[in-house]
């Protein structure tokens, strides 16, 4: 296929985030929420630079012109990238200097710049700096006795433009930098207000505010704000054999990455922003101007600070999981028959109960499981060093290399290895990205396996954020594939054959392919042929052909895509059958859910992986089925809802941009929360076994 079939796969990201941009600009979501959007598209276009960016410019400086599946080479992304992101970020400012703070300042929440503060305010400041904040400061020389100092990822500092006060014949204007210290101090200085308000100083302007207290001697002729994004992908070296301090290593090296973008006040004089420019290596399409405000994704810390329920989401409580509610223990739960979970609406807890109960259960005798993304205070990685200490054989596949996790992860794996547990670190060359646990436990019957399997990461704090499944079984077939798959993630033995799951590298995206196949089949031969595949990213260009030829054969295909999506749908001949929507709300939308009609015997597939190359071609990932019909009802409920929303869906269209769709005021649905809905519902009426 040519490469009008395609779109460029930065491009579309770029347009994924400005739906969440959207959600900021949307007077009908809370007003604090539209402070968190900000800062969540700020914080993805961060991630977007030090990854996807810098791998652009990587290419560029190899030399590397291989156009994509969509016909652009690396050069030609970069040039596209850059116009497109100037483009979002001048709509981010524009949304929150010309629409949030005002509506901020009438809600009694105030950011004060300088010279705005009362005399009470001027003096809490002036305690402030002497105590809190001078102490941490470092004002770093720029001329030639210094070295031009290091700035670092993502952290904001301010340019400082100096000369002597006394005049000499060595008068002479210099450079200084002082990093805004806003990760060990909050970026928004709360500040007293008898009348009730809420009022800050952003951290930067409390600096400015003081600088002729650090430059004693000097006179400060101006002061700007700067921020440099870096290269932060981790690039190892060596062997499996020293993965463990090759990760290390890359994570340390990873401060020092190369600069791939420098953001900075617009009225940063030129003479200043050249220096910056060659000392940086950066070129002028690396520059991106602001106005007044920089690092949004720092306004998480001031929706934190701010306890106005009336201003955020109504809490949507997780319900309990009436299975394990009504049960007289968790075993029994499961025995009694497949239990599926749907995080957030169902509490998190129900995962780490499944792991602390095998802990302390003393007919427990093992546990294996997958951990791909470990929180600092994980209560799982806890439970299972209790159960190494209650002498079970715990078996621990630790991924190093989860992205910006990979610290968490390195501490929790010797912690646990001190303990005992079977630590390993996965296949060579591949990610561990399943999600699954295996409990074996010893009943009157004889040895029996528990199961977890899961399209979302074993992590408390996303649980309640990400719209993710899991499934509970104890089917023995269930038990003797996650045995085959733990011994090939720990050893060397060559899975046998699973009853169950589909396995990336190895016959995933096969599978898929098959399934398609099966489908296209159905409608030639007339008979009823549907695909109904929610996931994060659509990538793969395979997969993608063989979608356009799904539909073309008279298959009915609707997918729900939330990120990347490089097919472009509804278009005649090629793509008429395929509707693709995109849902960005409060809650991540996570889970891998993939519906094949089959004629009269539908097939539910639930799935850690993405239809992206990486996880098809350099991942360990699973697909694994959903057999119950009571629980197969249940996802089918969750597609359709989700399908038919009206208030946080969009419509992706041919070319990559999205449009939202918009319903009858009478027949309006919000998925997530109808989804929620439905949960409690199920709940009050789960019969008890």
């Amino acid at each position: 296929m040519n490469s009008d079939a395609f779109v460029n796969r930065e491009l579309s990201w770029l347009e994924f985030n400005r739906r969440v941009l959207e959600e900021a600009q949307d007077p009908s979501v809370p007003l604090l929420e539209r402070v968190k959007f900000l800062a969540i598209f700020s914080s993805n276009l961060d991630e977007f630079f030090m990854v996807r960016v810098a791998a652009l410019k990587r290419r560029i400086h190899a030399g590397d012109q291989t156009a994509g599946p969509d016909g652009l080479t690396p050069a030609e992304t970069a040039e596209a990238v850059a116009a497109l992101v100037r483009e979002l970020v001048d709509a981010q400012h524009h949304c929150f200097l010309g629409e949030i703070q005002p509506l901020l300042a009438a809600e009694g929440i105030v950011l004060l710049r300088p010279k705005e503060t009362s005399d009470e305010q001027e003096r809490f400041l002036e305690k402030y700096f002497r105590r809190t904040l001078l102490p941490v400061l470092t004002p770093l020389a720029v001329d030639p006795g210094h070295p031009f100092p290091y700035l670092g990822n993502r952290s904001p500092c301010l340019v400082v433009s100096i000369r002597p006060s006394t005049p000499s014949a060595l008068l002479v204007s210099s450079l200084s930098v002082i990093h805004i210290p806003s990760q060990v101090l909050p970026r928004f200085v709360a500040l007293p207000d008898p009348t009730g308000k809420h009022v800050f100083m952003l951290l930067e302007d409390v600096i400015r505010q003081h600088l002729p207290s650090i430059y004693n001697g000097y006179d400060v002729l101006s002061s700007h704000a700067i921020r440099v994004t870096r290269d932060a992908d981790l690039h190892t070296r060596g062997g499996p054999a020293d993965l463990l301090a090759s990760i290390e290593e890359g994570v340390r090296e990873r401060r020092l990455g190369t600069a791939v973008r420098l953001q900075y006040d617009a009225d940063l004089r030129p003479e200043i922003l050249g220096t910056l420019l060659n000392e940086l290596e950066l070129s002028p399409e690396d520059l991106y101007e602001g106005e007044g405000f920089t690092a949004f994704s720092d306004l998480f810390q001031l929706y934190a600070a701010l306890d106005l329920p009336r201003l955020k989401d109504r809490p949507l409580p997780p319900q309990p999981v009436p299975a394990f509610e009504s049960a007289f223990d968790i075993w029994s739960a499961i025995r009694a028959g497949d239990v599926l979970v749907h995080h957030p609406y169902h509490a998190f807890d129900a995962v780490t109960r499944f792991v602390r109960e095998a802990a302390v259960d003393p007919k427990v005798l093992a546990i294996k499981m997958t951990l791909y993304r470990v929180s600092p205070a994980s209560p799982i990685a806890h439970a299972l060093r209790t159960a190494v200490e209650n002498g079970k054989e715990v078996t621990v596949l630790v991924e190093l290399q989860a992205r910006f996790d990979e610290e968490a992860n390195i501490r929790w794996a010797r912690t646990l290895e001190e303990v005992g547990a079977h630590v390993v670190y996965g296949r060579a060359g591949l990610k561990t990205h399943c999600k699954a646990c295996l409990v074996v436990r010893q009943e009157p019957d004889g040895l029996r396996r528990y199961c977890h399997l899961a399209t979302g990461n074993y992590n408390v704090r996303t649980g309640g954020v990400y719209g993710d499944l899991g499934l509970f079984t104890s089917r023995e077939s269930f038990g003797e594939d996650l045995t085959e798959l733990f011994n090939f993630l720990t050893g060397y033995t060559r899975p046998r054959g699973f009853h169950h799951l589909l396995l990336a590298p190895a016959d995933l995206r096969d599978g898929l392919v098959a399934r398609i196949r099966r489908e296209a089949d159905h409608a030639r031969a007339g008979r009823p042929a549907r695909i109904i595949a929610k996931m994060n990213g659509l990538v793969d260009r395979r997969l993608i052909e063989e979608l356009y030829n799904a539909s073309e054969a008279g298959v009915r295909i609707d997918l729900i895509v939330r990120g990347i999506c490089c097919l472009r749908p509804g278009v005649p001949g090629l793509s008429s059958r395929i509707r693709v929507i995109s849902i960005v709300d409060r809650y991540l939308e996570h889970a891998r859910i993939f519906y094949f009609e089959n004629g009269e015997d539908a097939e539910y597939l639930l799935a850690s992986a993405d239809w992206m190359p990486r996880n098809l071609d350099r991942r360990v990932e699973i697909a694994f089925p959903v057999l119950d019909p009571r629980l197969q009802t249940q996802i089918r409920e969750i597609l359709e809802i989700q399908l038919a929303d009206t208030v946080k869906a969009r419509c992706i269209l041919p070319d990559g941009r999205s449009v939202r769709i918009r319903g009858k005021a009478e027949s309006r649905l919000r998925s997530q929360e109808r989804l929620y809905e439905a949960s409690a519902e199920r709940g009050s009426t789960q019969p008890h076994y």
